[in-house]
């Protein structure tokens, strides 16, 4: 790909734009294409969304965007986007088979790569090294099994002391994991019907909602941020999150540090399965710049600019691309995202890129939520959640 001939301004939106890292790498990139410079348009992560449909209705779309990568099928189906299928056949960088296979799932729609990975993480295991010490067990749970006795066996609810943590509010987002690893799915292949409340579904429900017992019911109204002063003082001796709450436990409580570690969640009877999320690089179509955005995409895929930008940094992102997760440098960087690095070979990109999918989440998170309470059993909060799912896939 040649450099434009004449002066180019490439316009990049993302809610990344005043990140130190992100300022550098764009001077960086200036510097060896002279003729193209990067113009940042910064909007507030929550609102991204809504700012880029109402641009793209009105025919203002930036030229590169840095987006949620299970945004990119939506874009994609509306005709927003540029297949990237011809530039990454001339690319040297930019290795399709190299990305992570969540990943890739997140940007492919009709069998076509629409956005380029860029960052993520998965959901692990965080656990009190000096709670499963006192207790006598040897390590973090590798199945449902071990998990469950080692719930029951570091919980004195008397004591004030419990083996799991368990939040109503999020109780969707949590249910996921379970539910994968036990082979179900929250809709079918074609994402046209309901498929949590399968027999593998039920399974995961009882499961999840049993570990309740293991929980303090004080914190059940909590969210998982708020949730972790339970952890920090040693009253939950097992937490499951993402990668942010290795920074975050880093950061607030460096008194605990040398008393927690990170494991990959047990396996289920589907194997390894979790959770990922992440962002990707998408073009517009609307763009004219095309050439010089490929460019500017292909210069922030380069390893070490993934590098940089993920685990390099202060955060806990993790690179997209098997060659990085798997390599020596993130191990040595941050000892502490190895075992999300493990994990993301797991990681399902889900099948609810179905644009009504977020109000049946409200629903199932609303019924799940009734079960940890003890006001339905599991199979009831999935059938009733499922029923009203149907209802809201089947309007036009």
């Amino acid at each position: 790909m040649k450099d434009p001939a004449s002066p180019q301004t490439v316009t990049f939106f993302s809610w990344v734009g005043n990140e130190p890292t992100m300022k550098k790498l764009a001077a960086e990139f200036h510097t060896q294409h002279p003729n193209i410079t990067i113009k940042f348009e910064n909007a507030p992560a929550e609102q991204a969304q809504q700012v880029l449909s109402t641009r793209i209705a009105g025919n203002t779309a930036p030229d590169v965007a840095y987006i949620n990568a299970s945004d990119t099928s939506d874009y994609a189906a509306r005709g927003a986007l540029v297949d990237l299928g011809g530039y990454m056949g001339r690319s040297t960088v930019v290795k399709p088979d190299d990305y992570v296979d969540g990943f890739k799932t997140f940007v492919t729609w009709n069998g076509r790569m629409w956005g380029l990975p860029f960052d993520g993480e998965t959901t692990g295991l965080f656990y009190r090294t000096d709670r499963f010490e006192e207790a006598g067990i040897a390590g973090p749970p590798k199945t449902w099994d071990e998990f469950k006795a080692d719930a029951e066996k570091l919980t004195d609810a008397a004591g004030g002391k419990y083996g799991f943590e368990m939040f109503a509010s999020e109780a969707a987002y949590y249910f996921y994991p379970w539910l994968y690893q036990a082979g179900g799915d929250a809709l079918t292949q074609d994402g046209k019907d309901i498929a949590f409340n399968s027999a593998a579904g039920k399974t995961a429900a009882a499961f999840y909602v049993d570990l309740a017992k293991y929980s303090p019911r004080d914190y059940l109204n909590s969210n998982s941020y708020d949730g972790r002063v339970a952890f920090a003082k040693g009253d939950v001796a097992m937490y499951v999150a993402g990668a942010w709450f290795a920074g975050t436990l880093a950061d607030e409580y460096p008194k605990i540090t040398g008393k927690w570690a990170a494991a990959p969640l047990p396996n289920g009877a589907a194997g390894c399965k979790t959770t990922i999320a992440g962002d990707s690089l998408v073009m517009f179509s609307q763009t004219k710049v095309s050439d010089a955005a490929w460019l500017w995409m292909e210069f922030l895929s380069q390893p070490g600019n993934l590098a940089n930008w993920t685990y390099k940094t202060e955060g806990t992102l993790l690179p997209p691309t098997k060659a990085l997760l798997a390599g020596d440098d993130l191990a040595k960087e941050k000892p502490v995202l190895k075992p999300f690095a493990d994990l993301m070979s797991c990681g399902v990109a889900s099948t609810v890129a179905n644009p009504k999918y977020p109000r049946i989440e409200t629903i199932l998170n609303e019924e799940l939520s009734k079960a940890i309470y003890g006001d339905q059993t599991p199979a009831e909060a999935l059938d009733n959640a499922a029923q009203q799912g149907r209802a809201i896939l089947g309007r036009h």
